[in-house]
């Protein structure tokens, strides 16, 4: 027996996938979706211009997916976020077109809206204990109402360049003009290393303290499928426009969530107040106070994505947002949280919502009706709530 064998037994390997099966199963199902469509779709998914608008479609359905994953780990639920979204796009149109106010300062306004916004929801849910259900549905009419009444049923933009740069800009080349954009495909090349680093140094940290870890194998073929991915979109959207503003942004969110519920105290007290809210309020964790921020945090995410999604389309309209929540809620059951709180993870929430833009994408380029969508659709979600209940019966 080699060396690799005494490290890695297949007896081993095969016990570490199935107590994570969740995790790996979510990024081959993103892997065998994707190549489904590119064979559907005659190799038009992987095009650069559609990679470009996969990013453009989605980045607001991932930006909301980052806050409900929070909602969600905790116990609670918001139905409000698509017509937060579709009002906050209302308010930032009446703003800038008819009274011609400075996009900066309409930005921080509707941000600073949205964060009002949740932390009213927030307010009732946490301190009147007033079911999250009942509050962000009352919420998802309100402002369905006020989106309406703020645009008068009619279609208000288009937006200046500045506005519309939040979504449908691009990062300069810095290197040098033409194509290649050589500074898409760095970025990517820096992504790569810097994951590569992280993943080192935790494996390392590991190691110190004894806890187990992935196995080798297991870490390499991961790495090398992320690291792959990573250059190949990577060297598509430098072959196109380059890096996509919202990309930016999108991947900056990330990281920053992904920080405050891997490695922070706030972000460990969220999963223990929805794994058991007793037991947490018990051992000194201010469950109300939690509660309020992650509705406050849902309010700002939802804004800012009222905000992309306006300037992509270039106008407010009224219908904006209509029916975004249950995307953004499937996105983070598909990517593995718990309906019952207490567990989920920032990159399932983000590989379950690039899973549902997918398959939109592609269900769209090769002629699926909307109505055959939506029927799909709620299957996979229905698949990936029937694994979650499944896993924990057997005690997975």
């Amino acid at each position: 027996m080699n060396r690799s064998e005494t490290h890695n037994p297949p007896g081993r390997i095969g016990a570490y996938l199935a107590r994570h099966m969740r995790d790996y199963g979510l990024i081959f199902a993103l892997i065998a979706i994707m190549a489904f469509f590119q064979v559907a779709t005659d190799g038009t998914l992987l095009r650069p211009v559609n990679i470009t608008n996969l990013f453009l479609q989605n980045s607001y359905i991932i930006i909301m997916a980052l806050g409900m994953l929070l909602v969600i780990v905790s116990g609670q639920i918001d139905l409000s976020v698509g017509s937060i979204m579709g009002f906050i796009g209302a308010l930032a149109a009446t703003m800038i077109v008819p009274y011609d106010m400075p996009v900066g300062l309409t930005i921080v306004t509707c941000l600073l809206c949205g964060m009002l916004i949740g932390a009213a929801q927030g307010y009732f849910i946490a301190y009147w204990k007033i079911p999250s259900f009942i509050v962000t549905l009352a919420g998802m009419l309100i402002f369905r109402g006020l989106a309406l009444w703020l645009l008068e049923g009619q279609s208000v933009g288009p937006f200046p360049r500045n506005f519309q740069a939040l979504s449908t800009g691009f990062i300069p080349d810095f290197i040098g003009p033409g194509r290649p954009n050589m500074t898409a495909f760095i970025a990517g090349l820096a992504a790569v290393l810097l994951i590569l680093w992280q993943g080192l140094r935790a494996r390392g940290r590991n190691a110190r303290y004894g806890i187990e870890d992935e196995p080798i194998g297991l870490f390499i073929l991961r790495n090398a499928l992320t690291a792959a991915a990573i250059l190949f979109i990577g060297w598509k959207l430098a072959s196109f426009r380059g890096l996509p503003n919202v990309l930016v942004s999108m991947v900056a969110l990330t990281a920053v969530y992904f920080f405050v519920t891997e490695r922070t105290v706030i972000g460990r007290r969220i999963y223990a107040v929805g794994g058991n809210e007793k037991a947490a309020k018990l051992s000194g964790i201010r469950t109300e106070r939690l509660t309020f921020l992650t509705f406050v945090n849902m309010g700002m995410l939802a804004a800012l994505a009222g905000l992309i999604f306006a300037a992509r389309l270039n106008t407010a309209t009224p219908k904006a947002g209509f029916g975004v929540e249950l995307d953004v809620i499937a996105a983070v059951f598909i990517g593995g949280a718990s309906m019952s709180g207490g567990s989920g993870r920032i990159m399932g929430a983000v590989i379950g919502a690039l899973i549902m833009g997918v398959m939109n994408n592609g269900m769209s380029i090769i002629g699926i009706g909307i109505d055959y969508q939506q029927v799909i659709k709620g299957l996979v979600l229905l698949a990936a709530v029937f694994f979650d209940v499944y896993n924990k019966n057997k005690g997975v």
